[in-house]
């Protein structure tokens, strides 16, 4: 076989090789597409739930925004004194507002019946009723706001089936706590409109049901906040040592002293203990007033004498600063936490800080309304950062 004729047999070889390998190449094409297809439906069942579960988690995060928003709105009522200004309670009715002269005149009538008019407010006119009323009006329809907005949503998700068994109950309580919540608002009010002062005292709802209406809006906003975080942030695992135990019993410590001092705030508000003692860091040059003990049995001082009431709500706060700043320190010492648990500490620490000089400043300008609400909110935020502390440091099972 001549030279010429070898050099076109090993071509035609190639030729034959490479046609080959092309087909080869073209089948696996065909396939690729197919398996990439597999695996893309493979993995939107993957992450198909995780839709559900932000959506979920942005609706409680919303209603969580939207509590925050009825503790400012009832503080500033109750530091206006408009809380007493509604003196019936209708759920449907009770939406529409006067709206003529008349409408307005007989709502004041109504009004003027009452104890607070008659030994507080005997000089106001129509047009000063008009602020009050408003005032509270808002408060009432902003719960039923918040009403519509956690009930409906929740009736689709569990029409669509979005909520496992554990987020019904969880759902479930919070709804229970959300209506026990507007009821016991009611309950309070109640208590204001009783024919029950003389003409020395300022008519006030009861400090105990105060308490109780912030303690429950409070519980009510933990928990959104808590399952709200639940669902929206990726799980983050850390080390189950002695030192993350013992940090995570010190953090549920701090966030339960971060709400007892709240609630005694409820029991200062009610009683207008800040206005006993405006000075700082004494009482009337005093480290403990005289007057602290004045009631009888003993036990009722700690909820009914303005000055007791004022003095432990001051080491309530001194308290919670040091366990903020303790719980801040540990976290820093504790090897193994993320950067989340990290920032939730920091932002904690902060806030306590921030919440101490606004209770000081709050007592030493005789509680101002504009100071006073942003107490108020203070300690709501403070809660925030220590529910989100103890979020990170929860255990997440295997």
């Amino acid at each position: 076989m001549s030279l010429s004729s070898r050099w076109a047999m090993h071509h035609l070889a190639s030729y034959k090789t490479s046609f080959q390998s092309y087909h080869t190449c073209v089948r696996h094409l065909k396939v690729v597409p197919r398996v990439i297809m597999r695996r893309s439906a493979t993995d939107a069942k993957a992450i198909a739930p995780s839709a559900p579960k932000k959506a979920i988690g942005w609706w409680l995060a919303g209603c969580c925004g939207m509590t925050v928003g009825a503790v400012v709105i009832g503080g500033v009522t109750r530091l206006t004194e408009s809380g007493l200004s509604m003196v019936d309670w209708h759920l449907i009715k009770g939406m529409k507002p006067p709206t003529t002269h008349e409408e307005w005149t007989k709502e004041f009538e109504k009004y003027q019946q009452f104890p607070e008019f008659k030994i507080l407010n005997h000089n106001m006119t129509l047009s000063e009723f008009k602020f009050i009323w408003h005032m509270e009006y808002g408060h009432r329809m902003w719960g039923r706001f918040i009403g519509l907005v956690y009930f409906l949503p929740l009736g689709y998700f569990l029409k669509k089936g979005w909520l496992d068994r554990k987020m019904k109950i969880r759902t479930g309580i919070l709804g229970s706590l959300l209506v026990f919540q507007g009821l016991l608002g009611w309950y309070m009010v109640k208590s204001g409109l009783q024919d029950k002062f003389n003409q020395s005292e300022i008519p006030r709802v009861s400090q105990y049901r105060l308490a109780a209406h912030l303690g429950s809006a409070f519980l009510f906003y933990t928990g959104l906040l808590y399952t709200s975080l639940t669902q929206l942030l990726p799980e983050r695992s850390i080390p189950d040592t002695k030192a993350v135990s013992k940090l995570r019993r010190i953090a549920y410590s701090t966030k339960g002293l971060v709400f007892i001092t709240a609630l005694s705030g409820a029991f200062v508000a009610g009683l207008d203990a800040g206005l006993t003692y405006n000075s700082y860091p004494k009482m009337a040059d005093r480290w403990i007033p005289s007057d602290i003990l004045t009631h009888s049995p003993k036990w009722k001082n700690f909820f009914e004498n303005p000055t007791t009431v004022q003095f432990d709500h001051r080491l309530l706060g001194h308290a919670t600063l040091a366990f903020v700043t303790y719980t801040w320190w540990l976290t820093r010492k504790t090897p193994g936490l993320h950067s989340r648990a990290l920032l939730a500490s920091n932002f904690m620490m902060g806030m306590g800080v921030i919440q101490v000089l606004l209770g000081i400043t709050t007592l030493l300008t005789y509680v101002p309304t504009p100071t006073a609400a942003m107490h108020q909110s203070g300690s709501l935020t403070l809660l925030s950062f220590a529910v989100w502390l103890s979020h990170e440091l929860r255990r997440i099972p295997k």
